[in-house]
């Protein structure tokens, strides 16, 4: 094997296998939402039914659907999941969760089994503190997403696998309190960039015809073509910049409760703009003009984006401080990924075999794919 081939295949596989998880890692990431009222106390979870399904067996009949029957059938099962999973404490010890209404709620991808409880701690004080470890096991990239209030204020806050535990105070008029939601939402913004497969392959076909070389059809071009890194670094900045500011604006506005569509419509045309794309870099029909097709679809992109962070901050005072760690997180890990992908295919571009094999293969996988999923998704709306 040639080193030319060598190195394309290295390049290649490394591409290939951001194509290989399963295509539920392009959808929403697994979240629970969990409001805690102080001034009661009382505690509400919400549970997605999808997450459920995977450690209780709520499909009786396996039919693949899920009805409401077997939702109650399963309540105990799901009601000693929540025991097990979720703590609540002061100093005077362990609180007790006293059930009150249990039923079905929705949030934007969908159904979620929902239990309101009240809190009795020994001392009958509100409790202190939260330990949540409910899913992690299945699910690493699990979140449970946690609104405080005590009548005067609201603080978010966030629980993963490696932060389980949560101090209960409010506290959001203090500016430590806010660089640490921030500072939160940031980090999750990150992880929701990197984990959506969907969002990544679109940025990667918006990419590839950045990676291709000029080729200059006339003398007086050959100045221009001797930096053609400069002229690509451009036209990626461009890119780049049409469709963060795309998909901040509407971020904001779904986040914010000012537009809201329904998820599976987004998740659908997310879906579908990835195919566009891959099909417009064989046949530019929507023109040349990369960053315009990236600030058009990146307006549904942002829907996407704000499917998590709407579902908690509508209405919370921290919902500005929340969107604002959380949008530049999404741009951090868009950098990252551009910055370690950018270099590899721009060389991997000075060989023909890239631009004539490797690319359109690239293309028709992300195409096929992505397809794939606006089919898969089609079937939810």
């Amino acid at each position: 094997m040639t080193p030319i081939i060598q190195r394309l295949t290295t390049s290649l596989g490394l591409l290939l296998l951001m194509t290989l998880p399963l295509t539920s890692w392009a959808h929403k990431a697994s979240d629970s939402f969990i409001y805690v009222d102080q001034s009661e106390p009382q505690l509400r979870i919400d549970l997605a039914l999808r997450d459920l399904a995977l450690i209780l067996p709520l499909d009786r009949n396996n039919d693949g659907q899920l009805n409401g029957a077997e939702v109650r059938q399963s309540r105990d099962a799901i009601t000693r999941l929540v025991d097990g999973g979720l703590t609540l404490s002061n100093a005077s010890g362990r609180c007790q969760l006293v059930g009150q209404q249990w039923g079905l709620s929705r949030h934007s991808d969908g159904p979620y089994a929902a239990g309101q409880y009240q809190v009795a701690c020994p001392d009958s004080q509100p409790p202190a503190s939260m330990e949540y470890s409910l899913l992690f096991d299945q699910d690493p990239l699990h979140r449970g997403l946690v609104s405080i209030s005590d009548g005067q204020g609201e603080r978010l806050a966030v629980l993963a696998p490696d932060e389980q535990k949560l101090a209960l105070d409010v506290n959001t008029g203090t500016l430590g309190s806010s660089f640490q939601l921030f500072g939160t939402f940031l980090y999750e913004g990150v992880i929701h960039l990197l984990i959506g497969l969907d969002h990544i392959l679109f940025l990667l076909v918006l990419m590839l015809p950045a990676t291709l070389p000029l080729k200059p059809r006339q003398p007086a071009e050959m100045t221009r073509h001797r930096d053609n890194l400069r002229v690509r670094l451009l036209e990626l900045v461009g890119i780049v910049t049409a469709f963060t500011v795309a998909h901040s604006i509407t971020l904001a506005l779904a986040a914010l409760n000012i537009v809201t569509l329904p998820i599976a419509w987004v998740e659908t045309v997310i879906a579908l703009s990835i195919a566009v794309a891959a099909l417009n870099v064989f046949w530019p029909f929507l023109g040349h003009k990369t960053w315009k097709l990236a600030f058009g679809f990146g307006l549904i992109h942002g829907f996407g984006f704000a499917s998590v962070l709407g579902d908690l901050t509508s209405g919370v005072s921290q919902t500005v401080v929340a969107l604002a760690g959380f949008n530049l997180g999404v741009e951090l890990g868009q950098l990252g990924l551009l910055v370690v992908l950018f270099p590899v295919l721009y060389l991997c571009g000075r060989f023909r075999l890239y631009e004539r094999a490797a690319v359109p293969a690239m293309l028709l996988m992300v195409g096929a794919l992505s397809l794939y999923w606006v089919a898969e998704r089609a079937t939810a709306i």
